[in-house]
């Protein structure tokens, strides 16, 4: 086993080199691509029998990169979303993996913070206090006792879930597979959407962007929605249509959205959104961040690392994506 080789695509700090290499080097030699010369990239990307990437198309080098992949017995991604990845780029016999729930912790935290946050109407009476205003009578919500529905009830999803019912809440959830917790009142796949949505008072958003879940919420969806309920989406932002959450805000001021994912997310620039989200009372965002802790690069490369393991010693891999939902 010794002669296995294991390529890391993206740059990486030292903490993370030390969590993929001392996962992986009792099994494989670990070469970081961003250590080599131009000249060597080509020997290594043919000679990986696993290969660990962050973003694919901003780490290799055109199609001529990508077809040196096709001795690859795995893709082993770093973020829990695929949607960016080019699979018609991958040799198609190579699997692909993500890192599925690695990052649930920090982000079902983020999710009861922002939860908690509009409940409770925080941004809001932190602004009225702002411009003199101390309006001690207009009740917040209750958690406990509220209906909580999950819209994806994976890694992210069922941590959600977790958080809310320790504090009392009743939880429902949209599923594609089996869900073995008895105290979920609801579970359905993507045709009981709308059986969700209808009398939830929190609606949490962490479904993958595919074919299927592109604009999965719109116009008709929010309609059935509680006029005061609390969405949260730490998913992906094209999962909701842009300009009808922005016209069912505006026309129910009482509706209220947590934004970590963004429709337009700079590359290093000005954050500037198409629509003016941030200038509207009911909203409360954060720079997609959900996820990111001192320690969850960490943990999550920790956790790659070990499916990668799982691929050199020839057990069965979790996390495979199939690549017909997201091709065409």
């Amino acid at each position: 086993m010794a002669d296995q080789q294991a390529l890391v695509t993206f740059s990486t700090p030292a903490s993370m080199r030390e969590a993929i290499s001392g996962t992986i080097g009792s099994l494989a030699g670990v070469t970081y691509l961003s250590d080599l010369e131009l000249s060597a990239r080509a020997d290594a990307l043919g000679a990986a029998d696993v290969v660990l990437a962050w973003m694919p198309d901003r780490e290799l080098r055109g199609p001529e990169e990508y077809a040196q992949l096709g001795s690859a017995r795995l893709v082993q991604l770093m973020s829990a979303g695929v949607d960016q990845v080019p699979f018609g780029r991958i040799p198609e016999g190579v699997p692909v993996a993500s890192n599925a729930g690695s990052y649930a912790g920090p982000m079902s935290e983020h999710v009861l913070a922002m939860a908690l946050a509009l409940a409770k109407h925080l941004p809001q009476r932190h602004a009225d206090l702002v411009s003199g205003v101390f309006d001690q009578r207009t009740p917040n919500r209750e958690i406990r006792g509220s209906v909580v529905s999950i819209l994806g009830y994976g890694g992210i999803g069922r941590a959600s879930a977790l958080l809310f019912r320790a504090l009392g809440a009743r939880i429902r959830a949209v599923s594609r597979s089996p869900v073995a917790d008895d105290w979920v009142e609801h579970v359905g796949a993507a045709d009981a959407l709308a059986a969700a949505l209808e009398g939830a008072d929190i609606v949490v958003i962490s479904l993958p962007l595919s074919r299927a879940t592109r604009g999965a919420i719109g116009e008709r969806e929010l309609s059935l929605m509680r006029p005061d309920a609390v969405m949260v989406n730490v998913a992906r932002a094209a999962i909701v249509d842009e300009d009808a959450l922005f016209r069912h805000l505006v026309e129910h001021p009482t509706f209220q959205v947590g934004i970590d994912v963004w429709w337009d997310e700079p590359r290093g620039g000005p954050f500037s959104p198409r629509l003016p989200y941030l200038d509207l009372p009911n909203v409360l965002g954060s720079p997609h961040n959900s996820g990111i802790t001192e320690t969850s690069m960490v943990d999550a490369a920790r956790m790659a690392a070990a499916n990668v393991v799982r691929a050199l010693s020839g057990k069965a891999v979790h996390h495979l994506v199939d690549r017909s939902e997201y091709l065409g």
